[in-house]
């Protein structure tokens, strides 16, 4: 006979507890991880960009100051090119926290100056990452007596950005600082392995396997090509495409297969989770083209939308105002020469303003949602602030014309949606109780959706 003592029933007891709440948890991971994984605001946030000479060629620190109050933007790309003393930097990132990536820029060498500005940088809480040379196939540097870039050899570049990753990575303060790649890595003429981060073994390049360069990709994807000129639909979406449907300037061409010489360097599905940044994008105003201001406005939020779902983590639109020695430029800037804001600068506000937010999510929520017979024009990115509240954006890439009738459908009834359009205001422009689906209309820009958790 079988003597059953209290403590055994005490860890049979126990054991079925176990059981069950691992049932139950499991229970309730299921149930989480049906639909959609949000992204924070925040961080979606931190990737929007523009290219700034802060307080020279025309600029003037005190008017960049509130034009990135106003805009919401949160870095800008510089470097030591235009010879901005550190301290408008460090005032500008003070009175506005916005952070700087900072480069050699165009023929620029001095890896010591780099080091030095960059860690005064870095010392006041001002630096986003350390970059390399700007484009070597338009402006030729000269390093260690050799001339590189253009048309002549490119391992003087390569010599120089292998010391300055080198450099970087051996500085106290500056070591944990990504360091971004030179922009048009695809001009090579000769195979120096470019178009790599690290040069993988076998790639029979004329730099050593093992030679290091950057921890992220940068392109310079304008979202208009000579080859593909004026409107298409899905122009910023495609852009933005990591592999060789991309139809401009993009990651293949330079990190996939050169677009110059045709050097072979990642293969496409290592394209797709390669770390990477845009430090020039944008499309100039050309009404022949049909890009007025109206359209350029558009398709500067679209772009950022379209970049960031993509995987790119940093984008900087080119200009942030237009410059006094390019006077030309002005037709890609958010400001004009006399520093009036353009609707690209008022819709980027507006933007800002409706997914305001200053701190990451700890832990992203799920939302269940979604967009049945959902056009290949129409693309969606969830997102959610701090508060909890979920921001499902969606924008039409209409730009050849037409409009895109879509549905959103939600897993359960959701107590209150509001629905926001930047290039209307900051207020919603419709509110509803109880939905459970969500009829729109998409043509060529965002519209935000408010949905409380």
């Amino acid at each position: 006979m079988e003597i059953i003592r209290s403590d055994d029933n005490a860890d049979r007891m126990k054991q079925k507890i176990f059981i069950l709440f691992s049932l139950f948890t499991l229970l309730c991971a299921g149930v989480e991880a049906k639909g959609t994984k949000a992204m924070s605001a925040n961080d979606f946030l931190n990737s929007l960009g523009a290219c700034s000479s802060v307080s020279r060629r025309g600029e003037n620190l005190n008017e960049t100051i509130e034009n990135v109050k106003y805009t919401g933007l949160r870095w800008l790309r510089v470097g030591y090119e235009d010879d901005v003393p550190v301290e408008d930097f460090i005032r500008l990132h003070r009175q506005t926290n916005v952070l700087l990536s900072f480069g050699l820029l165009s023929g620029g060498n001095n890896i010591d100056r780099l080091i030095t500005e960059s860690r005064q940088l870095a010392e006041a809480g001002a630096l986003l990452a350390i970059e390399g040379a700007n484009e070597p196939n338009n402006w030729e540097i000269t390093y260690q007596g050799e001339k590189g870039g253009g048309r002549n050899s490119w391992i003087p570049i390569a010599n120089l950005h292998r010391d300055l990753y080198k450099a970087v990575k051996e500085d106290s303060i500056l070591k944990d600082y990504p360091v971004w790649a030179i922009s048009e890595s695809g001009a090579q003429t000769d195979n120096t392995g470019l178009q790599f981060l690290i040069i993988p073994e076998s790639a029979n390049t004329l730099m050593p396997a093992g030679t290091q360069y950057a921890d992220y990709a940068n392109c310079h994807n304008y979202i208009v090509h000579p080859s593909w000129s004026g409107l298409h639909d899905n122009q910023t979406w495609l852009s933005a495409s990591p592999t060789k449907d991309c139809p401009v300037d993009g990651l293949y061409a330079n990190y996939g297969l050169t677009w110059a010489k045709k050097f072979p360097g990642y293969p496409e599905d290592k394209l797709k989770t390669l770390p990477r940044v845009t430090t020039e994008t944008g499309y100039a105003m050309n009404e022949k083209e049909g890009v007025t201001e109206e359209i350029q406005a558009r398709l500067y939020l679209n772009l950022y939308l379209s970049q960031y779902k993509r995987g790119w983590k940093h984008t900087a639109i080119y200009l942030l105002k237009g410059r006094a020695n390019e006077p030309d430029h002005e037709a890609f800037a958010f400001y004009t020469l006399d520093n009036q804001p353009k609707q690209a600068a008022h819709y980027l506000h507006n933007f800002t303003t409706i997914l305001a937010d200053n701190k990451s999510v700890s832990k992203s929520g799920v939302l269940d949602y979604t967009i049945p017979d959902q056009p290949d024009t129409t693309h969606d990115l969830l997102l959610q602030k701090s508060n909890g509240h979920f921001y499902l954006v969606l924008w039409g890439e209409r730009f050849a014309g037409g409009t895109d009738s879509v549905t959103v459908k939600f897993g359960q009834q959701q107590k209150t949606v509001k629905i926001y359009n930047p290039t209307v205001g900051i207020s919603p422009i419709k509110i509803l109780n109880k939905a459970n689906s969500l009829p729109l209309l998409l043509t060529n820009h965002p519209l935000i959706i408010e949905i409380e958790k």
